[in-house]
């Protein structure tokens, strides 16, 4: 597998927890680098590289991206900036892996696609469920007909998050919300079991600042099929997710968009297969980094676990979600 020299831009909670996750990845034999860090604070970036043993600290994403050791950029800034720092790193020449959601609507993720082929390098989003071996073996379930026909998938995801009115969730200048922090989740699983919907019907509550605290969708796809999301950020709950099939179900262990298992059910509840993820201790995040690696390698195919135009589908979901419950970020144009 290629050789990655990873450029992190952006030094908070999961920045770290994705170079925890490269590191010891690395020590199983991944052949991953972490070269450098930036961040707008030199001393946020270099505290951030000392923690990690990272060479390079850097004061500006400029910076970061002009790195010649550095191959990918992982961008883990809050949403509402994801496009402008990605388009930085890919006119820099850097492949970029972005985290979810990869932009706050499908126009922006659009244009990043467009440069990033236009550049010849990569981008990807960073919705590092879409790459765990768990969700490798739920696909092979679905496409073996042990539960039949997939008719239903449901999925939650719930937290309560702080209440500070000036927290980046609750902000809408930086794009705040359950939908496309928390909500993002079990919307994208849904479209990776069922593809695109061919109908969506939403509802939500807003908060004072504007953003939504609770959400809920049900989405038609063809052939009948249906999911329903559910996400809050003011509601602790268990994050469940479940498919049901014409002969049976798939229950995946909470949190369901984790590093966890599964139990495939028939439809007298009798089980007929078990799975349980063993990431020897890592989260599961450097999953995605090795997808990414696989894909500066041989370029693109027909079997990619997230394509371009996944990533579209589910921000264009979000998109129709979020008009339809009222929701509106001040960064956003009227050619949305």
């Amino acid at each position: 597998m290629t050789s990655i020299r990873w450029g992190i831009l952006g030094a908070g909670g999961i920045a770290s927890t994705f170079v925890a996750d490269l590191l010891g990845a690395r020590e199983q034999g991944a052949d991953f680098t972490v070269s450098a860090v930036g961040s707008r604070r030199a001393e946020t970036s270099r505290a951030f590289a000392d923690r990690f043993g990272i060479e390079h600290a850097h004061a500006s994403y400029e910076a970061l991206v002009s790195d010649p050791t550095v191959d990918v950029v992982y961008i883990a800034t809050p949403h509402v900036f994801h496009r402008d720092q990605a388009l930085l790193a890919i006119a820099a020449g850097k492949h970029v892996l972005v985290e979810k959601p990869f932009t706050i609507n499908a126009v922006e993720a659009r244009e990043i696609f467009d440069e990033a082929e236009a550049a010849g390098v990569i981008a990807l989003e960073a919705m590092w469920t879409r790459f765990l071996p768990q969700n490798d073996e739920l696909r092979r379930i679905l496409r073996s007909g042990l539960i039949g026909e997939p008719r239903f998938f449901h999925g939650t995801h719930f937290q309560s998050l702080p209440t500070d009115p000036h927290h980046r969730i609750n902000d809408p200048a930086l794009g705040g919300g359950a939908l496309l922090d928390l909500g993002v989740y079990p919307v994208s699983f849904a479209l990776d079991v069922f593809g695109a919907p061919t109908s969506i019907l939403a509802s939500g509550l807003l908060s004072e600042q504007g953003v939504d605290k609770r959400v809920s969708t049900v989405f038609g796809h063809t052939g009948g099929a249906a999911s329903t999301t559910s996400s809050a950020l003011d509601t602790a709950g268990p994050n469940a997710g479940s498919i049901q099939g014409s002969e049976g179900r798939v229950e995946i262990d909470g949190t369901f968009f984790t590093a966890s298992g599964l139990t495939v059910f028939d439809a007298e509840g009798e089980v007929l297969e078990r799975y349980d993820s063993d990431e020897g201790g890592l989260r599961g995040m450097h999953h995605q980094a090795l997808e990414m690696a696989r894909l500066v390698e041989h370029g693109r195919s027909a079997d990619d676990r997230l394509s371009p135009a996944d990533t579209l589908a589910v921000m264009a979901t979000m998109d129709e979600i979020r008009r339809q419950i009222g929701v509106r970020y001040p960064s956003e144009t009227a050619s949305r």
